[in-house]
């Protein structure tokens, strides 16, 4: 048995070494505990766990030297250029969902999702961007944008929709929301953003309200801060004001003018951070829907508004399972009675 103990108190986390992985080893085989491993050893439990669930041999059995080479392993990865994607985990991730047709944003959006507290395993679209169109990744047999959608050998600014949140005015951010709206337990508050058309010149604005999943929605001629707050304005404009307490939208430029929605209907506005579809999850998935209809590419201007409409009032007249099996509009008209009565 091992008798050698470390020092005690935590350690600044550095990486563990051949004797500390050898330590582990025996003390596993011995079924200490993973904290009464840490207390010896002067490290963190969670740190201990992770390593445990990295490395061990067939995900059961901790076996020092099987332990030592996966962490070896990992150094050399990031010593040949893929550290952009943080470790090894997230490179097949990222690498497998890419061959899926999966599209960065998502990618990204799904990782912290699965994992909302381990920033181990956090990424932005942006760094997956980034190393998609690095130099020596363009150089490989097959490149990797040849999987995005678009397979643009040069990244290209994004039409209409490029992210600046500091140039957006009166922006206030999704963490300063109140957080009742994320329990969903108030209705109310919507979510919008533009399905956009193909050549990004025209689209289709949603809004969807948050607890009853009704959406809303309404041809855009053109992608701009002026046209998109129109839209909101016409379609807010019908509702009553207890069904409108607030909208939460992404950081295109079409979205610059949503602070007008504050002054003419008495609405609070926020945005979502960038890249973060994910935050406005309700609205992704009612877009999901939308797209079913009308896939990538859709040419707007040969989409009548009544035919839109007509798709959007079978998407929110159909039983969703969510919803207990009533249709977003019954729920939408179930809640707004509720809250009518109560006021």
């Amino acid at each position: 048995m091992h008798h050698l103990q470390y020092n005690a108190g935590m350690k600044k986390y550095t990486r563990l070494s051949p004797q500390e992985r050898d330590l582990l080893a025996h003390w596993q085989a011995e079924y200490l505990s993973i904290r009464e491993c840490a207390r010896r050893l002067g490290r963190n439990h969670s740190s201990l766990s992770r390593e445990l669930k990295r490395n061990s041999w067939k995900e059961e059995y901790y076996v020092a030297i099987h332990a030592q080479g996966n962490a070896d392993r990992r150094e050399s990865v990031k010593a040949h250029g893929k550290q952009e994607l943080k470790n090894p985990e997230i490179f097949e991730y990222v690498t497998d969902k890419l061959r899926g047709g999966w599209s960065p944003d998502q990618i990204a959006g799904k990782l912290r999702f699965i994992h909302p507290k381990d920033r181990y395993w956090w990424i932005t679209a942006e760094t997956i961007y980034r190393w998609i169109y690095k130099e020596e990744q363009m150089k490989c047999d097959q490149p990797w944008y040849e999987y995005l959608r678009r397979k643009q050998k040069k990244r290209k600014k994004y039409n209409g929709r490029i992210v600046h949140r500091s140039h957006i005015p009166d922006r206030i951010s999704i963490h300063k929301r109140p957080k009742v709206i994320d329990t969903r337990k108030e209705f109310g508050h919507w979510e919008g953003d533009t399905v956009e058309g193909k050549g990004h010149k025209d689209g289709i604005h949603t809004e969807v309200e948050r607890r009853s999943r009704k959406i809303l929605g309404k041809k855009v001629a053109e992608i701009t801060s002026h046209a998109t707050i129109i839209i909101q304005k016409q379609l807010f404009g019908k509702l009553p004001k207890l069904a409108r307490k607030s909208t939460t939208l992404d950081n295109g430029r079409e979205t610059h003018l949503h602070y007008e929605l504050r002054t003419a209907l008495d609405m609070d506005t926020y945005h979502a951070d960038p890249y973060s579809s994910w935050q406005r999850g309700t609205n992704e998935h009612g877009n999901w829907h939308l797209r079913y209809y009308f896939p990538k590419g859709t040419d707007f201007n040969e989409v009548t508004e009544e035919e839109l409409q007509e798709v959007i009032e079978e998407i929110n007249n159909r039983p969703r399972k969510i919803l207990g099996y009533l249709s977003a509009n019954e729920m939408f008209n179930k809640l707004l009675k509720e809250i009518q009565v109560l006021h």
